[in-house]
């Protein structure tokens, strides 16, 4: 209940108005989508962190260890040395009192050695699990990542589609009739093209009429010119009326 009511209060403050599914904007679920991926993968470093500083804790505590222990070992040494001293020196009490003081440290030395053996295992552990905590966070870097890229995509889809929407929104309002007074495009359109066919028929016929009256002229100038060219040869054959025409003589004759 507390995991719906937080994603509703999260979709609400960026898209106030609308209900979560059926109205939700794809884009605005894209940005949560990846505000929540971003917010998992904060978790996810944080709790790594949290893994790799024990890991560090743990190395620490062994390195103090180890070197309490190398201090136990040269203190016990150096216990016996002094208590053989005193022996040979003939110091018995001496001798008893830097045998106690060996063995004394020798107790510490056993405990000493469990806490490195012990802290041995935990480094070992905690390297582990910190490596594993490295390899997670990398991971999931690289999906956040592709995550991001894939959201970019989306929103360029998304766009595309939004425009692609209204294209098609505004194609079918331009096809589709607006009024009872408002004739559509596509009838506009068929009006002005039957106006022009005929507009363009008229024009035709009218070249057609005056290119026959041309035609007219120019046969009755051609009419006229035959006409001047046969008077004139007429005159130069002695043709004209009122002439007889002169007698041909036969050449073989």
């Amino acid at each position: 209940m507390f995991k719906l009511a937080k994603k509703w209060w999260k979709y609400l403050t960026a898209k106030l108005t609308g209900s979560f599914e059926a109205n939700a904007d794809p884009k605005v679920q894209l940005e949560q989508a990846i505000g929540e991926a971003q917010e998992q993968h904060k978790r996810l470093k944080e709790q790594a962190t949290a893994v790799i500083a024990g890991q560090k804790q743990a190395e620490i505590r062994l390195n103090g260890k180890m070197a309490e222990l190398e201090k136990l070992n040269a203190n016990a040494r150096q216990a016996l040395i002094m208590a053989a001293d005193a022996d040979k020196a003939g110091d018995a009490e001496k001798s008893a009192k830097y045998t106690a003081a060996a063995e004394t440290i020798a107790g510490q030395l056993i405990e000493v050695e469990k806490d490195v053996e012990s802290l041995k295992a935990m480094v070992l552990e905690s390297t582990e699990a910190a490596d594993q905590a490295k390899a997670a966070v990398s991971q999931n870097s690289r999906l956040l990542q592709q995550k991001i890229a894939e959201k970019s995509k989306l929103v360029s889809q998304l766009e595309q589609a939004k425009m692609q929407e209204e294209m098609n929104t505004a194609m079918q309002q331009l096809n589709e009739s607006v009024g009872d007074d408002v004739p559509t495009l596509k009838e506009v359109e068929e009006k002005i093209q039957a106006r022009y066919a005929k507009a363009k028929a008229a024009s035709e016929l009218q070249e057609t009429s005056v290119e026959s009256s041309v035609l007219e002229i120019e046969q009755a100038t051609a009419n006229v010119e035959a006409q001047s060219r046969l008077s004139q040869l007429r005159t130069e054959l002695g043709l004209d009326a009122g002439t007889a025409p002169a007698p041909q003589v036969d050449p073989g004759t």
